[in-house]
């Protein structure tokens, strides 16, 4: 047995060294490059289209000469009796047709052959009614363009050619049936930037039928006459990019990709995907994926990868949510707390844009600072240039007097350091924030994002509470990444310069007292851990529903070069712990915007009961 996989699947697409027409050559370049795969620990191996002859033959496939050397290529093959699933190319002859075709073979068998069904060239179109059994190297198969193979758990369908370029590609029906794979077969001659289009065509079509898909072309073997082919291999899954294979480079190269099947079925759960279509399936000997995990996993899932449209996005999603409670309420005034940190910042960058674009005045926005006993300077002197330079109120309201009453109503010892001392500075605050939003005649923005949320890292009725908050589905790191854009591209000097020290600040509540030299003493990540995991761990868990245990495995080596395996293991078992814990609080939340895919709301985004024992999930690790 190899290692757990927690359902990635390893696929190889392999580029042989060619020679056009010689298919005996052909067979031997295949046989190698499969036994290469097999080693590595791909369960599939898939090669370009027509690769038993070359894909560049043109009239040639009109000889029987080719035809029969094809077919006795395919039987030296199936003599090598290789034990990894193999999907080669070559044509057949059948009803008086030359048809373009792959077989799949492991070991000594062929389990289909998999026709084009549009056809293109000298190759016939594919009728179903053809559909049935074909005598092929003295066995008996199934032919037909819609057949469906199991490997294991995983299934995979077959496209070829130009089929994926028609209106109603073979890669539909397949997606259809729930097929987890496309394997695509092609030999695309390539020009300055057909390439572009060919891999955005993969992307899309991953992304829209919510499958893998691999694309594997004839590479520079099959450069004769007029065209040159250049090897392109691609791996996307849901719409991403999982490999990708540099071109113009040597021949008998392959390139492995790890498709996650788990992802593509939660995908399809989260989208609600129905399968239309039963396909004729055959189920193949399983041979088991191993090895290393090819591919890379992204520490950052939340974080736009063209930063400048998804940081715009985000605030235009937080503007246009706001902009509707406020003409539905038909207020024309807010009232925020402005604490020098980086979620009061993203609250009133996004409450300026709506705002702004509601054609309000600014001196609507009342920030308010409310200086306590871990109050520094660098913090409330960032709050109070954001809020000049923006142009809102401002009001400074201290909460030194009223919380130290409040401790003697209590009968807290004000050297008591625990919940009640750090809470009640907290509910402080938001009372403040609501009665002043009375005074006004205005709505309470709420500045709490997504990763607290998720930990519970939050005074209930404190900052838990609001009138609307724009920063429910927006998690920390995403919080920095959009307030350091903000401040490239802030035009203000006062408002950059405060927006880049706030970015490197220290992430903290300030409840407790700053250290002998006003620096900030209590610093959250120290007390609930790096953001950047819980927010990896908040994406996979929520959107995907993974385990734990795969949760691990994905963070150990998208986090390999930053955090050792002991300390990921750690502060995945604080998330989990937290995120059941504090799930009470997730029950009584504001209303504020989807912004990315994950929201914790329970009002259709996130169900789960408040008492619910998490000693499964963490038995996994």
């Amino acid at each position: 047995m190899g290692k757990v996989r927690f359902g990635f699947f390893k696929v190889a697409a392999a580029v042989p060294t060619i020679k056009v027409a010689h298919c005996s050559y052909n067979a031997e370049a295949v046989i190698s490059l499969a036994t290469e795969a097999q080693c590595a620990g791909a369960s599939v191996v898939l090669f370009p289209e027509l690769t038993l002859t070359g894909a560049t033959c043109g009239d040639l496939y009109r000889q029987q000469a080719l035809i029969d050397a094809a077919e006795r290529a395919l039987q030296r093959v199936l003599d090598a009796n290789l034990p990894i699933v193999t999907v080669v190319g070559l044509p057949i002859k059948h009803n008086g047709k030359i048809l373009n075709c792959a077989a799949v073979i492991c070991q000594d068998t062929i389990y289909g052959i998999v026709p084009q069904r549009f056809g293109s060239g000298v190759f016939a179109p594919f009728n179903e009614a053809d559909s049935g059994n074909i005598t092929i190297c003295n066995q008996i198969t199934h032919l037909q363009s819609d057949i469906a193979f199991a490997v294991g758990d995983t299934t995979f369908g077959i496209q070829i050619g130009s089929d994926s370029s028609q209106v109603l590609s073979p890669a539909v029906d397949i997606a259809a049936a729930k097929v987890d794979i496309v394997l695509h077969m092609t030999a695309e001659a390539e020009y300055m930037g057909s390439y572009s289009a060919l891999k955005n065509r993969v992307l899309g079509l991953s992304e829209r039928l919510c499958c893998g898909y691999i694309l594997c072309s004839a590479g520079a073997g099959e450069s004769t006459t007029d065209c040159v082919y250049t090897g392109s291999r691609v791996a996307a899954e849901l719409g991403s990019v999982v490999a990708e294979a540099p071109r113009f480079g040597a021949e008998n190269v392959i390139t492995y990709a790890d498709i996650d099947t788990e992802a593509i079925e939660a995908a399809r759960i989260n989208r609600k995907v129905e399968s239309t279509l039963e396909r004729y399936t055959v189920s193949l000997p399983y041979c088991e994926s191993n090895g290393d995990i090819a591919r890379t996993i992204d520490p950052m899932p939340f974080i736009p990868k063209d930063l400048d449209c998804g940081c715009e996005e985000v605030l235009n999603l937080q503007s246009a949510g706001l902009a509707q409670r406020l003409r539905h309420t038909n207020c024309k005034r807010v009232v925020l707390g402005i604490s020098g940190g980086l979620d009061s910042t993203l609250a009133l960058i996004a409450v300026v844009r709506t705002f702004d674009t509601l054609g309000l005045d600014r001196k609507g926005i009342v920030g308010v600072t409310m200086p306590g006993f871990g109050t520094t300077g660098r913090t409330y002197n960032n709050a109070l240039t954001l809020m000049q330079e923006l142009g809102i109120t401002l009001r400074e309201v201290s909460i030194r007097a009223a919380c130290e009453q409040h401790f003697k109503d209590i009968e807290l010892d004000p050297t008591d350091r625990g919940a009640a001392y750090e809470n009640s500075q907290a509910r402080e605050r938001t009372q403040i924030l609501m009665d002043i939003a009375n005074a006004v005649g205005g709505l309470v923005i709420g500045t709490g994002d997504l990763s607290e949320s998720a930990l519970g890292w939050a005074t209930y009725n404190g900052d838990h509470m609001s009138m609307y908050n724009v920063n429910c589905s927006v998690p920390k790191t995403l919080v920095r990444k959009v307030t350091q854009w903000a401040a490239q591209t802030e035009s203000n000097s006062k408002v950059k310069a405060a927006l880049i020290d706030i970015v490197d600040t220290p992430v903290s509540p300030e409840l407790l007292p700053a250290d002998k030299n006003g620096n900030i003493a209590q610093k959250t990540e120290d007390l609930v851990g790096p953001y950047e995991l819980h927010d990896f761990f908040i994406y996979h868990f929520v959107l995907s529903g993974f385990t734990p245990d795969k949760i691990l495995m994905m963070a150990k080596i998208a986090f390999a070069d930053k955090f050792d395996d002991s300390t990921i293991k750690h502060w995945l078992t604080v998330f989990l712990r937290r995120f059941f814990s504090q799930q009470f609080k997730r029950s009584a939340v504001p209303d504020g915007p989807k912004v990315t895919a994950v929201s914790l709301s329970p009002r259709g985004s996130w169900a789960m009961p408040s008492d619910a024992n998490v000693d499964e999930w963490l038995a996994t690790l």
